[in-house]
């Protein structure tokens, strides 16, 4: 059969990604051939353990003893998640760890060429919607439409909570439904509102378009950490740098709304009798509109319920077993709902350090930056030429707005590096604050030479530069159970940005601009506190996985508190264990 027949075998009528169903038994669990042993995904599967599995694992426990473990051994993260062995043998200049069979780096190259590549170009246009309100503010809707005093922060927040409120349903849409279908849905809804903004009278129909515009984008970069989560390695720092490469599309999109932005300022003003800001969102809303149709073909969904057009029945096995290998779990095949609200689940989520620590760490980072304030554009479009007329013509304002997110490229590629050169996710996010908190307050000082103003504002996407290590963090933090992984995204998400919504309100009211003091000053407060918490999030985070050290291959001990135990005595104890348990299966 051909390459195009097999492809359009799995489409239904041609058009629509149907599930893959690769090994699965009667009631849909899954089938690793090489176990012929189903995947049953209940609350007993943490602690079953089978004996084939067992003996593999043996060979390469990692046996240490902590007799004389160094105090500075709490700043190595990745002490206890992965053996010696595994760790050595990861590169950060390698893009596949050395462990990847041929197979597996295949599988990974295919994922990165639809499901990372889709994803950069679908927060791109996130951002370049996201953004393009104040490029069209500063090109004219003000004017056009009787904009007033603190109405562009007030628009801004009902866009945020917009993106709060639409988010509370996606704690069980992540989890159940196809994203394959749910992202290109809600990209092609916002993008027809997003044109819908040029017919835009006045600020109440501005701000009400702009508030479901952030409801359909609300779970947009949630559920991109989901699905890297779903298929990369976070043992590897595999998620790592996927969630790098996925964020540099925020920035691009902020760089691009601002050039595109110039141009049709220069070019379209007037053109079919509309202003050049209506046609902003036109345009912004057009590219949007056909990233969500492209988007139905290439998210390929996950590993247990793949819809991708493009791979093998043996490229979803691979992946299958690669998760497994990375302690994920899977969503269960039979009642999946009743799984989800089982009130069981729920109380352990809440009782458990993660939500609350994690959502408090997201506060912060939620309030970080101050590139969203539009500050960096209202400061350009304050400054004058010495006879008083503006410094920048129309269109050359939105030019220099790509400057500071262009450099943010930079400083994300250097943080995300940081995090995989050291192993260390915890520098990366220090590295970045330092230089976020310098910044910020270098301009609540305010009174400074012109040019430190510029040194300052360049600086401002250190902020959110160490976003992706903190959310691939938070996935491998929770990968042992895919309910709460998706929950725990979700509040901590909700709750950074709820605290945004309000916070904006009180520090950065337009009415301020330039100056914005408290705004500047509460950002690099912000930051400060990001770096007290990471190391907090470090020791819990520490202690979980000292927990579970035998998972990750690698058996602690003691030998002043057990001077008798004997590493060899213990593997061969272990190994006969293995046989009993396989006689008694047979």
């Amino acid at each position: 059969m051909s390459y195009a027949a097999t492809i359009s075998k799995r489409l239904k009528w041609g058009i629509f990604p149907t599930r893959r169903v690769v090994d699965e038994d009667e009631n849909g669990n899954f089938i690793i051939p090489e176990l012929q042993q189903p995947i049953e995904l209940s609350s007993s599967e943490k602690s079953s353990t089978n004996a084939i599995e067992v003996t593999n694992e043996l060979s390469s426990l990692e046996y240490r003893d902590e007799k004389d473990r160094k105090w500075w051994k709490y700043f190595d993260e990745y002490e206890y998640r992965v053996n010696t062995k595994t760790k050595d043998k990861r590169k950060w200049y390698k893009w596949f760890h050395d462990d990847d069979t041929p197979e597996e780096r295949r599988l990974i190259l295919k994922i990165d060429l639809l499901l990372t590549l889709y994803s950069l170009m679908a927060y791109w246009v996130k951002y370049l919607d996201q953004t393009n309100l104040t490029n069209a503010y500063v090109g004219g809707l003000k004017e056009s439409i009787g904009m007033k005093g603190n109405d562009l922060v007030n628009t801004q927040m009902l866009f945020t909570v917009g993106n709060i409120v639409f988010q509370i349903p996606f704690m069980y849409i992540l989890y159940a439904l196809p994203l394959n279908y749910v992202l290109p849905s809600l990209d092609i809804a916002w993008s027809i509102l997003t044109v819908c903004l040029y017919k835009s009278n006045n600020v109440s129909t501005l701000k009400a378009i702009r508030f479901f515009i952030g409801g359909f984008e609300s779970c947009g970069y949630i559920a991109y950490h989901s699905l890297f989560a779903s298929w990369f390695k976070a043992s590897t720092s595999e998620v790592a740098r996927r969630a790098g490469f996925f964020y540099l599309g925020q920035y691009l999109g902020i760089l691009t709304s601002g050039l595109l932005s110039g141009a049709i300022e220069r070019t379209m003003g007037g053109v079919d009798g509309h202003e050049a800001w209506q046609w902003i969102f036109i345009m912004d809303g057009i590219i949007s509109a056909v990233v969500g149709v492209i988007g139905l073909y290439m998210i390929p969904g996950t590993p247990q319920d793949c819809y991708s057009i493009f791979l093998s029945d043996d490229d979803i096995r691979i992946a299958r077993r690669r998760m497994i290998a990375d302690q994920k779990s899977f969503k269960p095949r039979e009642n999946a709902v009743k799984y989800f609200f089982d009130i069981k689940i729920w109380k352990s989520i809440f009782c458990s350090w993660h939500i609350y620590v994690l959502s408090l760490w997201t506060a912060f980072l939620w309030n970080n930056n101050n590139g969203t304030s539009g500050s960096f554009a209202l400061w350009l479009k304050s400054l004058s030429k010495e006879d008083g007329s503006p410094r920048f013509s129309p269109g050359q304002l939105q030019d220099y707005t790509a400057l500071t997110p262009g450099l943010g490229l930079l400083w994300l590629v250097l943080t995300c590096g940081i995090a995989d050169m050291f192993h260390a996710r915890w520098a990366a996010l220090v590295f970045s604050q330092a230089f976020n908190i310098l910044g910020n307050v270098i301009l609540a000082i305010w009174n400074v030479p012109e040019g430190a103003k510029w040194f300052a504002f360049c600086l401002q996407y250190f902020g959110w530069a160490m976003s992706p290590v903190l959310y691939s963090w938070q996935g491998d933090i929770c990968r042992q159970d895919i309910r709460e992984r998706q929950v725990v995204l979700v509040i901590m998400n909700m709750f950074g940005q709820q605290s945004s919504a309000w916070t904006s309100l009180l520090v950065w009211k337009t009415v301020e601009s330039p100056r914005f003091l408290k705004g500047f000053s509460f950002t690099a407060a912000s930051a400060f506190a990001i770096i007290v918490w990471t190391f907090v999030v470090l020791w819990f985070y520490k202690r979980q996985e000292r927990g579970n050290a035998k998972k990750n291959g690698i058996v602690l001990y003691n030998s002043r508190e057990d001077p008798d135990f004997n590493p060899a005595d213990d593997l061969d104890i272990a190994a006969s264990q293995v046989v009993v348990t396989a006689d008694i299966k047979k």
